[in-house]
């Protein structure tokens, strides 16, 4: 199982909508991420806006790719992107660059 952690950058002034948005994440969304392979994922979110988000799946790229190919993944990056900072024209999604684990106590 790998674990996934990465971070991203919510804008100034958008937290407080972030935070209300994920705490009503689709049904369609969930069921799309369990499906694909996202197992307890989480979202951890700092009130200058730094986003951390850790997951465990088996294959991250799998994971992600199962992910890009549904209709729902589409639409939820579409309403997300606007969040963001420095995305240089990428989905959220897309953005994720995983942080590499130095240390792991089991």
């Amino acid at each position: 199982m790998q674990r996934i952690c990465f971070l991203l950058k919510v804008r100034a002034g958008r937290t407080e909508e972030y935070r209300a948005r994920h705490a009503e994440v689709w049904q369609e969304m969930r069921e799309a991420l369990t499906a694909s392979g996202w197992h307890n994922y989480s979202l951890f979110l700092r009130e200058d806006g730094l986003l951390v988000g850790y997951l465990e799946t088996e294959d991250f790229e799998r994971a992600r790719n199962a992910m890009e190919a549904t209709e729902v993944n589409a639409r939820w990056q579409a309403e997300m992107g606007g969040f963001f900072e420095e995305l240089d024209g990428r989905r959220p999604d897309e953005a994720m660059r995983p942080l590499t684990e130095v240390f792991h106590l089991a």
